[in-house]
C-alpha cells in the first residue's frame, strides 16, 4: 500500500511570480535543494503532459549527486500538474489567496527512507523555494 505525503508553503507573492518561479528553469536552479550544502547546478523544464522535467541536484563539495527526472501527466497552467517518477506520482497545487499564494504538494512516498526523512525533505525544498521566491524578481 502506498503512502501519501502533503506539504505546503504560503509564499508571500502573487500567483503568476508564484508559478514562474517554481516552473522556469532560470529559477529552478536557485532553490531546488534542500539545505546550504546543496545545489542544483542544471535544471531543464519542458512543462507540457507527456513533457519531461530534469534536475541534478548535487552537493556543493562533489561528494555525492543525483539527478531527478520526472515525466507530466497533467497540466493546467497557474493551477497545477501531475509528475510521474521512479513509479511514483507527485501533484503540486497553486492557489492565490489574497496576493500570496499556496504552493501544495502531494507525492507518493518510496520505501527506502523514512516518511518523516522524507517530509522533512521536500519541506526543507519547498521552504528554500519560498524564500527565493519572495526575494526574486
Amino acid at each position: 500500500m502506498s503512502t501519501s505525503i502533503s506539504i505546503e508553503a504560503v509564499v508571500e507573492s502573487e500567483l503568476s511570480k508564484t508559478w514562474q518561479c517554481y516552473t522556469d528553469p532560470e529559477h529552478i536552479v536557485h532553490w531546488n535543494f534542500a539545505h546550504e550544502s546543496w545545489h542544483c547546478p542544471a535544471a531543464r523544464n519542458d512543462l507540457k503532459i507527456g513533457g519531461t522535467y530534469f534536475a541534478r541536484m548535487e552537493a556543493r563539495d562533489g561528494s555525492f549527486g543525483f539527478d531527478f527526472e520526472t515525466v507530466y501527466t497533467q497540466v493546467r497552467p497557474m493551477k497545477d500538474f501531475t509528475y510521474a517518477f521512479g513509479g511514483r506520482e507527485a501533484t503540486v497545487v497553486f492557489t492565490e489567496e489574497e496576493g500570496r499564494t499556496r504552493v501544495a504538494i502531494d507525492f507518493i512516498a518510496e520505501t527506502e527512507n523514512s516518511i518523516d526523512d522524507q517530509r522533512n525533505g521536500w519541506q526543507a525544498i519547498l521552504n528554500n523555494f519560498k524564500s527565493y521566491c519572495e526575494s526574486a524578481l
